[in-house]
């Protein structure tokens, strides 16, 4: 009976090896840097304000060559109070170009890449 036991633990195992292994890969992020800042002037008739950055892309890390990541930003408002908010891009390499409309009485106070999806390393 001991020894049914030891090769069922064993069975039960080696599954959990793999997993292990499969979770211990190694993984990379791409480096995200603000190039080209600009915010525009108001657009008639919404009167939208729009906020567009350029990122330089150095994924020569990555196995891939686009993802997901995030930017944060801290609104100032002329009737509320600031807030703090996210919004999820896609990069690819060597740049991308992403924006973001705020109101007429809105302005962005800080911004700052917030998170960035792990890639596969590159062998």
């Amino acid at each position: 009976m001991g020894q049914s036991c030891v090769a069922g633990l064993l069975a039960g195992l080696i599954p959990l090896i793999g997993v292990t292994q499969a979770v211990s890969q190694p993984t990379c992020k791409p480096v995200l840097v603000f190039k080209d800042v600009q915010f525009s002037e108001m657009q008639p008739p919404t009167l939208v304000r729009r906020w567009t950055a350029i990122l330089s892309v150095d994924a020569s890390r990555c196995a891939t060559t686009g993802g997901y990541f995030e930017v944060g930003f801290s609104r100032l408002k002329e009737t509320a109070p600031e807030l703090e908010f996210r919004e999820r891009f896609i990069w690819s390499v060597p740049s991308v170009k992403i924006a973001v409309d705020f109101a007429a009485d809105e302005a962005v106070e800080v911004y700052w890449v917030d998170h960035v999806c792990a890639c596969p390393c590159a062998r």
